[in-house]
C-alpha cells in the first residue's frame, strides 16, 4: 500500500452493515480514514490480503496488564513480533501479562480479533511501535473483518501514544 494519508472517510446509510463503535469513534475524531470490509479471518496475512495490504502495513493491537491491574493498548506491525523485554524496559516493571479474553473484552467492549483503541470503553493508554512511523496503516475496526485505514502520525496524536521499539 502506497504511503499516503487516506480519503475521509464517508456515511454510507444504506451499508448492509451498521457501523462499529470504532467507524462511529474514527469519525468524531476528526481524522481521515478509510473503513475496510471483508470476511472473517484467521491470521494477519489472510487479514492484509483482505485488505490489499502487506502485512507490515496491519497493526495488531494487543492489551497488556500492568501490575496495577490497570491495561494498556501496544500497537506492532503485522509482519513483527512484539517484544516483551522491550516493553518491560520502556514501562520499569517485570511483570506485565496478557489478560484472558474475557478481561480484553471487559477492559475493551471489543472481542479479541476486533480490538481498537478506536471506540473502546475504557480510554488506555497507547503504546505504537516507532517502525510504523511515517506510514499508513490499516487497524481492526471493532468487528470482524472491519479494518480502519489511517496515517500513523494520525493515530499517535490522536491517542497522545508513546512511540518506542517495541517489536523484534
Amino acid at each position: 500500500m502506497a504511503d499516503h494519508t487516506p480519503a475521509p472517510d464517508s456515511p454510507a446509510p444504506d451499508s448492509p452493515t451498521p457501523d462499529t463503535r470504532a467507524i462511529v469513534a474514527a469519525r468524531e475524531s476528526g481524522i481521515p480514514f478509510i473503513v475496510t470490509r471483508h470476511g472473517r479471518v484467521t491470521s494477519v496475512e489472510e487479514a492484509a490480503a483482505a485488505r490489499g495490504i502487506e502485512p507490515r502495513d496491519l497493526l495488531k493491537t494487543l492489551v497488556v496488564r500492568m501490575p496495577d491491574d490497570s491495561h494498556i493498548f501496544v500497537l506492532v506491525p503485522g509482519d513483527r513480533q512484539f517484544s516483551w523485554p522491550k516493553l518491560r524496559a520502556l514501562v520499569g516493571t517485570n511483570r506485565l501479562s496478557m489478560p484472558d479474553a474475557a478481561t480484553a473484552l471487559a477492559v475493551t467492549g471489543y472481542e479479541r480479533g476486533t480490538i481498537t483503541p478506536f471506540g473502546s470503553s475504557q480510554a488506555l493508554p497507547v503504546y505504537v511501535d516507532s517502525s510504523v512511523v511515517g506510514r499508513t496503516v490499516s487497524l481492526g475496526g471493532g468487528g470482524h473483518g472491519v479494518g480502519l485505514t489511517v496515517a500513523a502520525e494520525d493515530v499517535i496524536a490522536l491517542f497522545d501514544a508513546t512511540v518506542a521499539d517495541l517489536s523484534d
